[in-house]
């Protein structure tokens, strides 16, 4: 059975504001020193899996020229573009009415556009792994990542028996507070909510079916208009009528045949401006720093430069990111509220800076 791949790209990345805008979130940034991209690096790592012709990527009908600029070796009619945000559970119908038409029926992974995998030799043995238990029945399988501390920033999985390379879910839970993620952690059956997924396209869309049957009747018409001349008018039609939804809230968590696989591949999601310390080598007092930058005295400090000298004097804990319209300072206790300067600003009506 052909094994494809749906990379969603559609989101806009605004805790990485000022870099990510909206005409340029961060999927199409590069975030460490290697100079690729994020969506890049996603496509790159699936290789040994998947064929690029097998490659989908789903993203806003804005950033289509990016994808194309940015991965000039997926097929055109491969990049799927929205007309409208919807969240994951539309854009996975989507994706899947589409490849449905070309292959009938086929495996398919569902895979974020912004993630960072450190150690991709076990990433894609995980994959395969996941591939298998999607063949042998109507599983749906997610990637869980085995937790290193107590995050809140995440949801979490309950697993339960094991069956083979695959866990029983019993449930999925949402952010706890940090009492919550210490009981998840010490329990050792909890796993990060990673966002990849695995299934047959029949498996997913049977639940489509069954849980979501207006975004269903909705895909297969958009699937059964695909590469015909009007496409376009049924895609928009269809599109804007669906409910905004994820696809762990309209089928995940009531579904049946549920299967998680524990991941420890180095796993980042890079949600925030905290990641970039993370993802990249600091140097002996953990700063970052990146462009023309000079320190004294400053310890756990990232600096994004930009064309001007940055200098930073006794500065502890703090984000700097310099552009050439904004300067961010940033503590590192509020960079999930970065969206919140946002907010401002398009309340303020200054969209050229969002």
């Amino acid at each position: 059975m052909k094994i494809t791949a749906v990379i969603m790209a559609g989101g806009r990345g605004e805790r990485f504001w000022p870099k990510s805008r909206s005409d340029h979130p961060k999927q199409f940034l590069s975030l460490t020193q290697d100079g690729e991209t994020m969506i890049q690096k996603t496509v790159k790592r699936l290789l040994p899996l998947v064929d690029k012709d097998d490659v989908y990527i789903v993203t806003n009908s804005a950033y289509t020229p990016l994808v194309r600029q940015q991965l000039p070796d997926i097929p055109e009619n491969n990049i799927l573009a929205e007309p409208c945000a919807r969240n994951t559970a539309p854009c996975i119908a989507y994706a899947a009415a589409v490849i449905n038409k070309k292959y009938d029926d086929a495996v398919m992974l569902v895979l974020p556009s912004d993630h960072l995998i450190k150690y991709e030799d076990i990433y894609i043995s995980t994959l395969k792994k996941a591939v298998k238990s999607a063949k042998d029945g109507k599983n749906l399988v997610t990637i869980g990542i085995t937790p290193t501390y107590p995050e809140t920033g995440y949801g979490y999985i309950n697993f339960g028996e094991e069956k083979g390379d695959v866990f029983e879910v019993k449930k999925f839970v949402e952010k706890p507070d940090l009492k919550t993620a210490k009981s998840y952690l010490s329990s050792g059956k909890y796993l990060w909510n990673s966002g990849m997924f695995v299934w047959k396209i029949s498996s997913v869309m049977k639940n489509f079916s069954l849980f979501m049957p207006d975004i269903y009747d909705g895909a297969l018409r958009i699937g059964e208009s695909f590469g015909t001349d009007n496409f376009s008018s049924v895609l928009e039609s269809e599109f804007e009528k669906f409910r905004s939804e994820s696809i762990d809230f309209g089928i995940m968590e009531k579904a049946s045949d549920i299967y998680t696989i524990p991941g420890s591949f180095g796993w980042d999601d890079v949600g925030s401006w905290l990641a970039v310390e993370r993802i990249n080598e600091t140097d002996e007092f953990k700063n970052f720093a990146e462009g023309d930058v000079m320190l004294y005295d400053t310890k756990r400090t990232t600096i994004c430069g930009g064309k001007r000298l940055v200098a930073a004097v006794g500065t502890r804990d703090i984000i700097i990111v310099d552009t050439d319209d904004v300067l961010l300072v940033c503590s590192k206790n509020h960079t999930q509220d970065v969206k919140q300067i946002i907010t401002q600003l398009k309340e303020k009506n200054r969209n050229n800076l969002v």
